[in-house]
């Protein structure tokens, strides 16, 4: 009887050390495909870098929309007051038009319609 627990401890102890050969064998699997800090710093450093272009794209675009939108902005006040130049030349101020609409309603006894 003496022989059988030293057996089945040293059993044991063969089986768990098994286990930790197992165990370090996956670890330094794991070590080998694992990033280091290096390798973080080094894509940190890339995306840092990938974000400040892409800052200045944008911010190269922005500008150019502006510079596009002011221009067709100033083509339409342009047209804009040219159009009411030559409604003026016409006898009829755009802006005095409702005015004399319903004086001329009243003047004709028409009823004003949803002005």
């Amino acid at each position: 009887m003496s022989d059988e627990p030293e057996n089945f401890t040293l059993a044991l102890l063969r089986k768990i050390d098994g286990k930790v050969d197992g165990l370090r064998e996956e670890m330094s699997d794991i070590r080998k495909v694992m990033a280091t800090k290096s390798d973080i710093a080094d894509v940190r450093s890339e995306l840092r870098s990938e974000i400040h272009s892409l800052r200045a794209d944008v911010a190269s675009d922005m500008m150019a929309l502006e510079k596009r939108l002011g221009d067709q902005i100033s083509g339409l006040r342009r047209s804009v007051m040219e159009y009411h130049s030559s409604q003026i030349g016409h006898g009829v101020l755009l802006t005095e038009f409702e005015e004399r609409l319903r004086r001329l309603e009243e003047h004709v006894g028409l009823t004003p319609e949803g002005h």
